[in-house]
């Protein structure tokens, strides 16, 4: 009897195993989407259903028009607004404080994960006392404009998180990592329980 109970255990604990990261995966990729799409479809504002004559809710509807809106700004960026035209709106934008505040750090965030020059791209081990080390992503190599000759910012992301926090080393202190950034990042985020194996 108790063989019978220890293999009962034991196979729901493979079960769970198995069935617990593509569930949790599921139910996030669907709650991320219904979340957004509801906040950003306004479909049942001027759509009437003609039966009923109550407003007309089509899901997906929020997520369709962010990815228009998307796809028609790309083009009209890339075919039409020429290097002039941008650094005069940039100059616009940074006229206004708060806006500025705003629009630069969401620039250069989207910029370090999607942009052309992807700015987490060094993956990097710093040692910063002996025997503790910590995996970030070299940013700055540069810090001679606030008077840090030798010295560059790592960027450490934080472990089941998005957050993460930046810290200034001595250059001696970090170490290259023969590795994408995509796996590091990888293996950080899940707290180091995903393997950095090619």
């Amino acid at each position: 009897m108790k063989r019978i109970i220890n293999a009962f255990i034991r196979y729901c604990i493979k079960g769970l195993l198995l069935i617990l990261p593509i569930g949790g995966a599921l139910f996030l990729l669907f709650w991320g989407f219904s979340t957004l799409d509801s906040f950003l479809n306004f479909s049942d504002s001027f759509l009437i259903n003609p039966e009923t004559g109550k407003p007309l809710y089509i899901p997906g509807l929020g997520i369709l028009s962010v990815i228009v809106v998307v796809f028609v700004a790309g083009i009209v960026a890339t075919l039409f607004i020429t290097d002039p035209i941008n650094a005069w709106i940039n100059r616009q934008i940074n006229k206004v404080p708060i806006l500025r505040f705003l629009y630069s750090s969401v620039k250069d965030i989207t910029e370090a994960f999607v942009g052309d020059e992807k700015k987490l791209n060094e993956p990097v081990l710093v040692e910063l006392k002996e025997g503790v080390k910590k995996i970030g992503f070299l940013t700055q190599k540069d810090l001679k404009v606030i008077g840090l000759d030798d010295e560059v910012a790592v960027y450490f992301p934080w472990s089941y998180s998005f957050a993460g926090e930046l810290i200034i080393v001595k250059k001696e202190q970090i170490k290259p990592l023969n590795v994408s950034s995509a796996q590091a990042m990888k293996f950080i985020v899940s707290g180091g329980v995903t393997s950095m194996q090619q």
